[in-house]
């Protein structure tokens, strides 16, 4: 018997609905309904009434559920247990990004947990992900985020966007600027980004033209800062980190958002869950 059953039925008895269920585990719907058919064939009994219109428990299931959450329980002890990095908290992070909302998270953790390190890994969103997927790392802050297989990604903050450019700019001293007033100039992005900014101003319509890779955030702000006529993009959460001086953030019109996400392995209890998730809002 395969704990990623047990998982699977878990998590359909918690959702009572294979879709929700699917969407959770981040997979495709028919891949849980064939993970539960074979757990019911391996235990010789039915876990779910299922009709197009519900889905329940039976008495088997029922019984069955209390058994399979112990065994997930004791899974994590032993993993816990074994783990050589026991007591350190590996979050994935980006250069330059998300500084005081680490601060801030890892001050709430640790008033509810507070003996434990913390170690911090700067890389690229997509290594950031695979590092989860594999176990190297233990929490990861993202933003742009929906949807990644084996993960869970938990909407966790929503940030204002701003446009930053050169004080010598012509738009410098406006209150509030279209990304369409800033178009005619070079667009500069972080490749540390990885292009969720740039897909969050296309989903609100603005006409996002291509932009010039630098490599992080402060080369960016250089860059921008050197040029009276180039502009990027930049969150609410950098905005209020920068030094006043070469740049300038003006607020975009209308208003443009973009989410952040905690992102956690998909088999983390819920208790763990939801406190990683309260200590990043």
């Amino acid at each position: 018997m395969e704990l990623r059953a047990l998982r699977y039925f878990v998590t359909v008895a918690d959702e009572l609905h294979f879709g929700r269920a699917a969407d959770r585990l981040h997979i495709a719907q028919p891949a849980v309904s064939r993970q539960i058919a074979r757990l019911e064939r391996e235990l010789g009994v039915r876990l779910f009434d299922r009709s197009p219109r519900r889905v329940r428990l039976t008495a088997d299931g029922l019984r069955v559920l209390d058994a399979a959450r112990e065994a997930l329980a004791a899974a994590d002890r032993v993993r816990v247990a074994a783990s050589p990095r026991a007591g350190v908290m590996r979050i994935g992070t980006g250069t330059g990004q998300f500084t005081a909302r680490l601060e801030r998270g890892i001050d709430a953790l640790r008033e509810r947990a507070p003996g434990f390190d913390v170690v911090l890994v700067d890389l690229p969103l997509p290594a950031r992900l695979n590092a989860l997927r594999q176990g190297e790392l233990d929490l990861v802050l993202a933003r742009g985020v929906r949807a990644a297989p084996g993960v869970r990604v938990l909407p966790t903050w929503t940030e204002s966007l701003f446009a930053v450019v050169s004080t010598r700019h012509p738009a410098a001293g406006r209150e509030g600027i279209r990304v369409a007033e800033l178009a005619g100039g070079p667009f500069r992005i972080s490749q540390e980004h990885d292009g969720s900014v740039v897909t969050a101003l296309r989903e609100a319509g603005a006409p996002v033209p291509p932009g010039h890779r630098a490599g992080t955030v402060a080369d960016t702000l250089v860059e921008v800062g050197s040029d009276p006529r180039s502009w990027t993009v930049l969150p609410a959460d950098q905005v209020a980190e920068l030094r006043p001086g070469r740049v300038r953030a003006i607020p975009l019109e209308p208003a443009t958002t973009i989410t952040g996400s905690v992102v956690v392995p998909d088999d983390l209890p819920s208790p763990c869950v939801a406190a990683h998730r309260a200590a990043f809002r």
